[in-house]
């Protein structure tokens, strides 16, 4: 066999032979980094799926429930607890699409009214609850992350379903405030809202990361307490330079998210203000040094005053998450100052009737009112509050704030960290 030949140069000269390069990996140091590279890229893969968020939920969904039963006609002469369950990330008990929402721990989960057995439940391990409420028919959970209440989790009450997420900037300690089309988180610094979608409709105060500056109306002010209607939000500001404390309304959505359209933004008569509620165009200011219910108009102009004649207990600081305990019917809004049941009207916010003695707002169930009392339920007269009846409840040794909420034929009471269902 012939030899192949060998490259020739030009003038019949020998071309140099060609020099074959050398790995670099061939060295035994070069070896060893490319070890430390892998298993440094297995153990962050490793730290990542341990850590990550998907590992630390669990869920189960549920069909549609059966329709519940409907309403007595009255308020029964009696009513037997059917079961409690801890629930105490809801301020007030959650009751939509005929399921029970309780929310403890890290847990959400959807339960049958009449048992208390689970349906559904959507769990983060690694997370707690902030809060949960329920607006647009569906629930809000909203969890602490690592910069406070910074995840929300929107859930179908019926199936367990999730039907919008959004990472937010809301602060520890949050309530959420609804005005039936958007949702407002509390906080001292900064408010956030939501549509119904969790897309942010406003962002009102201190912004954590400001894209465009100067587009908030004041800054260095912390806040009190917090309210909403009609696509508008009220809070109390106390700001460096203002001699008492000041009531802003401004609207709950405009063009840019960071550039809040001020209603209007009047300084009060007095400190320790407290914003009550708000109904259509009014909003309903507590002034607690001069003992007054003081109602503001559109524009903010004082329209109404009246004396309130509370004890020094209800009086003595904002209440927890920022927020008045409040209900509503068609004809009222219902505020508990902390030992006594207002009825309000729903058109101005007029006081209209005074209750003592109460431990929470009123609802309606089964046609009528009643408003939590020591020991059971006061049936009230609506137009005037007087009582038409009582009905016994035996809630142990709990003697604190109830809050109600109505289901079909269950009373739901949320007493303290518990939910409980009566029928």
């Amino acid at each position: 066999m012939l030899a192949s030949p060998e490259p020739v140069a030009a003038a019949g000269h020998r071309a140099p032979p060609v020099r074959v390069r050398r790995s670099p990996w061939n060295r035994g140091r070069d070896r060893v980094i490319a070890a430390v590279i892998a298993v440094v890229v297995v153990a962050v893969g490793l730290v990542v799926a341990l850590t990550s968020d998907n590992l630390h939920t669990s869920r189960a969904l549920a069909d549609p429930p059966p329709a519940l039963p409907t309403a007595p006609a009255a308020v029964p002469g009696a009513m037997s607890q059917l079961w409690q369950a801890p629930s105490s990330a809801a301020p007030v008990p959650i009751g939509e699409s005929d399921t029970v929402t309780t929310a403890d721990g890290g847990e959400v989960a959807g339960r049958d009214p009449l048992t208390g057995k689970i349906r559904w439940h959507y769990t983060r391990n690694n997370l707690q609850l902030c809060t949960v409420d329920t607006a647009w028919g569906r629930v809000n959970a909203v969890y602490h992350k690592s910069m406070g209440c910074s995840e929300v989790t929107q859930l179908d009450p019926s199936t367990g379903h999730i039907t919008a997420q959004r990472n937010g900037d809301a602060e520890l300690g949050t309530q959420l405030v609804s005005d039936g089309a958007h949702v407002t988180t509390t906080g001292k610094h900064l408010l956030d809202t939501w549509r119904d979608d969790l897309v942010k409709s406003m962002e009102y105060g201190k912004v954590p990361f400001i894209v465009n500056p100067n587009k908030q109306p004041r800054t260095g002010c912390t806040y009190g307490t917090v309210a909403a209607a009609a696509e508008k939000v009220g809070v109390i500001e106390r700001c460096p330079g203002d001699p008492h404390d000041r009531l802003t309304v401004y609207r709950a959505t405009a063009e840019h998210e960071d550039q809040p359209v001020v209603v209007f933004s009047t300084v009060l008569a007095g400190s320790r203000a407290r914003v009550v509620a708000m109904s259509g165009d009014f909003t309903a200011v507590l002034l607690p040094d001069q003992k007054l219910l003081v109602i503001y108009g559109p524009d903010g102009s004082e329209k109404s005053a009246y004396p309130m004649d509370l004890p020094a207990s209800d009086l003595a600081a904002d209440p927890a998450g920022g927020a008045e305990q409040t209900s509503r019917t068609d004809s009222a809004v219902y505020w508990f100052t902390g030992t006594k049941t207002i009825a309000l009207s729903r058109d101005d916010l007029t006081p209209r009737w005074t209750l003592s003695g109460t431990l929470g707002p009123g609802i309606t169930f089964a046609h009528q009112l009643v408003v939590p009392i020591k020991g059971g339920l006061a049936v009230l007269n609506e137009s005037n509050g007087s009582t038409i009846r009582t009905v016994g409840v035996d809630r142990g040794a709990y003697n604190g704030v109830v809050r109600l909420t109505a289901l079909g034929p269950v009373l739901l009471e949320q007493r303290g960290p518990v939910v409980a269902a009566l029928r």
